[in-house]
């Protein structure tokens, strides 16, 4: 792995542990904070909307902005957002600290995507994709794990004090040794829009967000899953989101270099495989070997198709890459809270119940093949119709 890559691999990392770990400390900021855990529940929340509304936002009015020194912004951004957070006297404050770092990390990412993939052959998008994605993994492993007990050993405080330390240091990493990369647009924030217009990248999203819904409906709801109709202990927990994690991990780097060979067979192949794996867990999910296996089995799955929905989404948005991106991310975070939403609905219909959610999961994951098949036969029409060159047909080298 190249240094470059690595250096990019840190922040993402980084960020990407500042949005998990509060999970993991919450109690202990409430405290802090002189409010109820369902209030300091609201600082994953605005993080989230931050995502949703911001990313979009943020890239499209930094369109024509020199992507290496944009991303050194925004990671200063981050850091000070981190710091604030820290500090932050009352909870308003920390609340705002949460907004502000949530506002940059689509757009940090999108960017961070295009650089990374530059500096590669074609033919190696989706796996430099999976080993950036690998820092996301990582803090999902050890981040958010480590940010954790950090804030148990030293106060909440310094869990995001440790992060804004990691992204300073990322920011050192990519300063030097992150070389420039061209932005190519000269199209307006409102230009730059238009290619969301555009069927096939409508497509890409689309794939984005009911190709992973599924799984986030499960991943929301794991806890009870785990403990009411597994039968593992609440100590257990933690242990299985690790493996978790190490499967996701697998996944990431298995996707990528397989996308990178056959791009939309190797995702409606995943998401077959996703979909069966879902419905393993439905069937030996009151086995307790059997459910961490499926566990495993889920995070490499689901992660598998990460790299090969983001070098689609790259794919069909060449001319605004990184708004197409950030868009993606946002539409990700948005199929997470509408799971949320529907995995609580089918726990409380009278017909259905917390087990349930394995069977709802794999038809949505269904849907996402189904998609994914609708873009892939789009794409071989639109190829097919495209006009062929005459044998006396100059050839130019662009």
């Amino acid at each position: 792995m190249s240094i470059r890559l690595l250096s990019l691999m840190l922040c993402v990392f980084g960020i990407t542990t500042g949005e998990f770990v509060v999970a993991g400390i919450l109690p202990d900021v409430a405290q802090g904070l002189d409010v109820s855990i369902p209030a300091a529940g609201l600082l994953v929340t605005a993080y989230a909307i931050g995502m949703i509304f911001g990313g979009p936002v943020v890239t499209a009015l930094t369109a024509k902005y020199p992507r290496k020194k944009l991303i050194l912004v925004l990671l200063v951004i981050a850091v000070i957002g981190n710091i604030l957070s820290a500090i932050a006297p009352v909870y308003s404050v920390a609340l705002v600290a949460r907004l502000i770092t949530a506002l940059v990390t689509s757009t940090f990412f999108a960017n961070a995507i295009v650089i990374a993939v530059s500096t590669v052959a074609p033919e190696k998008a989706a796996s430099t994709v999976s080993k950036l994605i690998l820092g996301m993994n990582l803090a999902m492993i050890l981040g958010a794990p480590l940010g954790t007990f950090v804030g148990n050993s030293f106060g909440w405080r310094a869990t995001f004090v440790a992060i804004a330390i990691i992204c300073a240091l990322g920011l050192i990493m990519v300063t030097r040794f992150v070389p420039d990369v061209a932005n190519d647009t000269s199209t307006s924030a409102f230009g730059e829009l238009r290619v969301l217009k555009k069927a096939p990248v409508q497509l890409a999203i689309l794939v984005t967000v009911v190709g992973n819904a599924g799984l986030l409906i499960v991943f929301t709801y794991f806890a009870p899953l785990l403990t009411d109709i597994s039968g593992f202990s609440d100590s257990a927990v933690p242990i299985l989101l690790l493996v978790y994690g190490v499967g996701a991990t697998v996944g990431n780097l298995s996707g990528g270099w397989l996308a990178d060979r056959a791009l939309m067979p190797s995702l409606v192949g995943l998401l077959a495989g996703l979909t069966a794996a879902l419905l393993g867990m439905w069937a030996v999910g009151a086995s307790l070997v059997g459910s961490a296996i499926m566990v495993f089995l889920l995070g490499a799955l689901g992660f598998s198709i990460v790299p090969g929905t983001q070098a689609r989404v790259m794919g069909t948005a060449s001319q605004a890459p990184t708004l197409a991106l950030a868009v993606n991310s946002s539409a990700y975070q948005l199929a997470a809270a509408l799971a949320s939403w529907l995995g609580g609905r089918i726990i409380d219909a009278d017909s259905l119940g917390l087990r349930d959610i394995y069977p709802v999961a794999a038809g949505i994951t269904v849907l996402g093949i189904l998609t994914c098949l609708f873009a892939w036969q789009r794409d071989r029409r639109t190829a097919a119709a495209a006009p062929k060159p005459g044998p006396d047909a100059e050839v130019s080298v662009a």
